[in-house]
């Protein structure tokens, strides 16, 4: 055999960035390693790794800055490239471990490492008691290194290890605290259900492989136009890839993982929903566009099950009284908006959104934390047993945490969908893409109308969560009040830092009616030129553009006096004091009964098949008891029959000798 050959290339060293672009992926690398070997000699180390462990996240991001200023500097290349070594090598089949930081790539490394970095700093003043401090930023440096594999990938197979990597991941840091079991089954349900959605991404991948010959993602763009547009071939591959991106983003029926990944540090549901996992369904749909553009039809299904999502996620949030079940349920509706946007053919829309949703959504789940870490310090102080998370046991928090209380309104506008904020540019370019395509596909008129629905849901739960924990009077408890208090510079710092990009966000794809450019469209035209031409998409304008603005920020403006009146307007009943909801209330305080529902005709009817067949009769019964006992038995009654002419007497074996002589005479006689 010969080695593998190196396959170095120059652009991965860019002599105008002043940095090699493979410092990226190393730098998280390398702290993962240290902070595991400290985990394992020294665990009750906590300087060091806390100087390490955001370090080299934040070390990443200055590389990924200095990469996209190289890809944006004059004469600069469409891509970097960095190939180290041929992986797999069969036939026609080459597959090289080889990454590509392009146009799209390279907004996506910026958001993981950015977000990621200021998730980091949060962590070292939330997780600063743990026994287990050195694993977790081990751990969550892991996953930093597997998304970055994730979005870098230059063909699927690549991509596959970091999609795989983050499944791990996840179940690692959602039940980081294994010691509760429903910690530990909380991060074995989101690792099993994205089993399903990985099934998915690999058949995509044979059918690819079978279709065009080749699994590189710029030869697939390439290629992908000698198919037959909406052909059965191309629709099933991208079917297969939607179902793939449906369960790592969440969306029906792979959503409910998500709200149970609450189980994990806060720190960790603000790293996965707003800067890395559930993000890369959406940017694998957009990094395919050009298949999904040939497939109309499965653009149209991964467009309805985003609008279905949106909407249905939006109201089991009106009535979840767990601050991150809400802004869990909160995330998923959001990921179904982008996935309207993309299965709508706007696809700068969807990267938009993801981008702004980064900034706002980590915010609030980073502001839960902090109101979390002093709720849980109060109740310790005290010893009171209350649910530090329980939104009821809060209210006037405001008082005690100004900074927290500021900067989640700050992203709660965004999330509405108020202007200035980040989130109104983006939702409302989400809304004007569905509405536009409506003019082809009429369709996506009712699509639109759920959007709309979801956003005015949108606006009124997260007008509740804040009038709830910050508003109004405090219900801690009078002997908790004295304890309660902002949350540590280390902590507030990241989301002072968020806030701001929260704010001002939407400043990378202004459109052009508030004096932009639209500079985060022109950027990705490299990416999505392929698709140009297939699925033309025809933005609404004028007076229709006017009107839809205005309507989208009049539906931001009522969920928010709704949810906030809703609150105000009477006392809230603490956990003690309430009565159990009826009706369609209690429908979604228990989620619409989905999990109840998947447990009574898929989980227990598997558990059934594997106990009652697989285990009792086939293992049990038929492997162990006939074809191994059986066996053992029959063998065991032979050596019994043959022990009965083993009787010792040499007359006996005379007689037998004789008789058996006679007969063979006998028979060579005839």
């Amino acid at each position: 055999m010969h080695p593998a050959p190196l396959l170095l290339q120059a652009d991965a060293m860019p002599t105008g960035a002043g940095v090699p672009f493979w410092l990226v992926l190393a730098l998280p690398l390398a702290g993962c390693l240290l902070n595991a070997a400290i985990a394992f000699t020294r665990p009750q180390t906590k300087a060091l790794v806390s100087v390490i462990g955001p370090g080299v996240v934040l070390g990443a991001f200055a590389v990924a800055v200095a990469c996209f200023l190289r890809l944006q500097a004059p004469g600069a290349p469409e891509a970097l490239d960095l190939g180290l070594w041929r992986w797999i090598e069969a036939g026609d089949l080459k597959i090289d471990i080889a990454f590509r930081l392009d146009h799209l790539s390279a907004i996506m490394v910026l958001v993981v490492t950015g977000v990621g970095g200021l998730i980091h700093l949060f962590s070292i003043g939330y997780m600063k008691s743990d026994d287990g401090y050195a694993r977790y930023f081990a751990y969550l440096n892991l996953f930093i290194v597997f998304m970055l594999v994730l979005v870098l990938g230059r063909s699927m197979p690549v991509m596959f290890i970091g999609w795989e990597g983050v499944g791990l991941c996840s179940y690692l840091l959602i039940g980081f605290w294994y010691g509760v079991q429903a910690n530990a089954d909380a991060g074995k349900k989101a690792f099993i259900m994205n089993r399903i959605g990985d099934f998915g991404f690999l058949i995509a991948m044979f059918l690819t492989w079978h279709a065009l010959g080749t699994l590189d993602f710029a030869e697939i763009a390439a290629r992908t136009p000698e198919l037959a547009a909406n052909g059965a071939l191309v629709t099933a591959i991208a079917l297969f890839i939607a179902l793939g991106c449906a369960g790592k983003s969440a969306q029906i029926p792979l959503y409910t993982w998500l709200p149970d990944a609450m189980a994990g540090p806060t720190p960790v549901s603000a790293l996965i929903h707003a800067a890395t996992m559930v993000t890369a369904g959406v940017y694998l749909v957009v990094r395919t566009n050009g298949i999904f553009s040939h497939a109309p039809a499965a653009s149209l299904v991964v467009a309805a099950i985003g609008a279905a999502t949106a909407l249905f996620a939006g109201t089991i949030a009106l009535r979840q009284n767990d601050i991150k079940k809400v802004l869990a349920f909160s995330t998923v509706s959001q990921l179904g908006l982008m996935f309207l946007a993309v299965g709508s053919g706007a696809y700068v829309a969807g990267i938009f959104h993801l981008v702004t949703h980064a900034f706002f959504k980590a915010v609030l789940f980073l502001g839960a934390g902090s109101v979390i870490h002093a709720m849980h310090h109060a109740y310790h102080a005290t010893h009171r047993d209350a649910d530090p998370q329980d939104m009821r046991n809060m209210g006037g928090l405001r008082k005690w945490m100004p900074w927290t209380s500021t900067l989640m309104w700050i992203a709660t506008l965004a999330i509405a969908g108020i202007p200035v904020f980040s989130g109104f540019f983006s939702k409302d370019e989400i809304l004007a893409s569905v509405f536009g395509r409506g003019a082809g596909q009429g369709v996506f008129y009712f699509f639109w109308l759920l959007a709309s629905l979801a956003s005015l849901l949108t606006a009124t739960y997260m007008g509740r969560l804040m009038a709830t924990t910050f508003q109004g009077t405090n219900r801690t408890g009078i002997a908790e009040q004295a304890r309660l208090h902002e949350a540590p510079w280390i902590m507030t710092a990241p989301l002072v830092a968020l806030g701001l990009l929260s704010l001002v966000g939407g400043a990378i794809n202004l459109p052009h009616f508030a004096g932009g450019n639209a500079w985060l469209e022109h950027w990705l035209e490299p990416v999505l030129a392929p698709s140009h031409g297939v699925v033309p998409l025809v933005m609404p304008e004028g007076a229709t553009e006017a009107a839809l603005i205005g309507f989208a920020v009049l539906i931001g403006i009522v969920g928010l006096v709704v949810g906030v009146k809703g609150v105000l307007r009477g006392a809230v009943a603490t956990p003690a004091e309430a009565v159990p909801e009826t009706g369609f209330r209690r429908v979604l305080s228990a989620q619409y009964f989905v999990d109840a529902i998947y447990d009574r005709f898929i989980v227990r009817p598997v558990q059934w098949f594997a106990q009652t067949v697989l285990w009792k009769t086939i293992d049990q019964w038929l492997v162990d008891g006939v074809a191994v006992m059986g066996s053992a038995h029959l063998l065991q009654g032979i050596g019994w029959l043959g022990s009965r002419f083993q009787t010792g007497q040499l007359g006996l074996y005379l007689l037998l000798f004789v008789a058996g002589a006679v007969w063979v005479l006998g028979v060579v006689l005839q």
